[in-house]
C-alpha cells in the first residue's frame, strides 16, 4: 500500500515572534486561514486514504496536530519526545509503517511549502510512487525546475533519464546553497534542479540501506517500532543529522549500491523558511506592502506588516521603507527587511535577556 508521512516538526524561528517554541510556523493559521500543515493535508486528497497518511512532529505539538486535522486517527500522529534532525523522523516513521505493511511504500513530504498547482505536484508524487514499486532498490527524491537563480535551496545534479519514465532520472551528486554566480550556472546549464526536501521510497529499502550506513540508528527505530513504550528511552539516542548527509548523499556516490533517482516537479514552490518567503504569499497594497491583519500606512512603502493582536489592535506606520514589523499579543519586532535572516539570531538574545517565555 501506499502512505504518506508529512513532516512537521522544528520550530521556525526565522519567523519569530510569530512562530515560537509552543506554536511553530506550520501550525500558524495565517494562509486564508489555514496552516500550512493544513495545506499539506489537502495537497494529498485522492492520492491516499486518511488512514495512510501519518504525521510526524513535536510531542509538544501533537495536541495542535490532532486539532487541525481531525481527519487522523491518533495513532497516526507521531510525536517526538526531541528534535533528532530529519534522519530521525524519516528512520522512525518507516520502520512503523514496514511493521504495519512490510511491502509499504513511503512518501515523506514537508509542511513548510507553498506548492501549486495542486495537481501537479500530485501527478508528480504518483510518478514517484510508480517509481519506488517498480525499482525496489531507487531512493527517489523530488526536485523542482527551477525558476531563478536562488542562493537559499540546495541543488540536485541531474545525470541519464530512467527508461520508461519520463521526466525521471539518476542523481549525480548533491550540492549545497551556491554562491550567486555558481546558482546562475546551474540554472543556464539546466542541469540542476532544487533540492525539495521531498522522498519516496520502499519503507523496507530504507531500513535497509541504513543497516548499511546508519547500522545504529536503524536498530534503534526498529526497536521503537517493536516497543513503543521505549520511545522515551531510545528516541533521543539517536544520531542527529539529516537525511540528506546520513543517506543520500553517500547513496548517490554508490556506497551502498542503491540508485538514487529524482522526479521533477514543475510548479511555484515556496519554502515559508522566513519573512522574505511568507511575504511572497501576503496580499499586497498599492504601495508594496505585503500586509497581513489590521494595519494603517502612511509614506510607507516596501514593507512587510504582519499583525496578529485581533481586531483591538492596529499597526501604524508612518514613513517606513523596506521595514519588517511584526505585532503579536507578546511580542513585537521591527527590524530593516535586509535584516529578517537575522531573526534566528535575535531569537537566542530574547530568550537569554527577556526569558524564555517570551522565545
Amino acid at each position: 500500500m501506499r502512505y504518506v508521512v508529512i513532516m512537521a516538526g522544528g520550530s521556525g524561528t526565522r519567523l519569530w515572534p510569530l512562530s515560537r517554541q509552543g506554536r511553530p510556523k506550520q501550525l500558524l493559521e495565517i494562509f486564508q486561514g489555514r496552516s500550512l500543515l493544513r495545506l499539506a493535508f489537502e495537497r494529498l486528497d485522492g492520492l491516499v486514504d486518511a488512514e495512510h497518511i501519518l504525521v510526524c512532529t513535536g510531542r509538544a505539538y501533537a495536541a495542535d496536530v490532532a486539532m487541525q486535522l481531525p481527519e487522523l486517527a491518533p495513532g497516526n500522529i507521531l510525536g517526538e519526545p526531541e528534535g533528532r534532525d530529519s534522519l530521525g523522523a524519516v528512520a522512525w516513521s518507516a520502520a512503523e509503517i514496514a511493521r504495519r505493511d512490510p511491502e509499504g511504500v513511503v512518501a515523506m513530504v514537508t509542511a513548510d511549502q507553498i506548492i501549486e498547482p495542486v495537481e501537479e505536484f500530485q501527478r508528480s508524487l504518483t510518478t514517484a510512487f510508480e517509481v519506488a514499486e517498480s525499482r525496489p532498490q531507487s531512493l527517489v527524491t523530488l526536485g523542482v525546475v527551477p525558476t531563478s537563480a536562488h542562493t537559499g535551496y540546495g541543488y540536485l545534479h541531474r545525470a541519464a533519464p530512467i527508461d520508461g519514465f519520463p521526466g525521471v532520472c539518476e542523481v549525480a551528486e548533491f550540492r549545497e546553497k551556491p554562491a550567486r554566480d555558481v546558482a546562475e550556472e546551474y540554472l543556464a546549464s539546466g542541469e540542476y534542479w532544487w533540492n525539495a526536501g521531498m522522498f519516496v521510497w520502499r519503507a523496507a529499502t530504507l531500513l535497509d540501506q541504513l543497516d548499511r550506513l546508519e547500522p545504529e540508528v536503524a536498530a534503534t527505530v526498529r526497536a521503537i517500532a517493536a516497543e513503543p513504550d521505549r520511545l522515551d528511552e531510545l528516541f533521543p539516542t539517536l544520531k542527529r543529522i539529516s537525511v540528506d548527509y546520513a543517506l543520500m548523499e553517500p547513496a548517490s556516490r554508490g556506497a551502498t549500491g542503491a540508485q538514487v533517482v529524482s522526479v521533477g516537479l514543475a510548479i511555484a514552490w515556496r519554502d515559508v523558511g522566513g519573512y522574505l518567503s511568507l511575504a511572497e504569499t501576503l496580499a499586497h497594497d498599492e504601495h508594496g506592502n505585503a500586509v497581513e491583519g489590521r494595519s494603517v500606512t502612511m509614506d510607507t512603502s516596501g514593507c512587510v506588516l504582519v499583525n496578529t493582536t485581533g481586531r483591538d489592535h492596529v499597526l501604524a506606520t508612518i514613513g517606513l521603507t523596506d521595514t519588517l514589523v511584526v505585532a503579536t499579543p507578546t511580542a513585537t519586532l521591527a527590524a530593516r527587511l535586509e535584516d529578517a535572516e537575522r531573526v534566528k539570531q535575535l531569537v537566542d538574545e530574547v530568550r537569554t535577556r527577556a526569558g524564555a517565555e517570551f522565545a
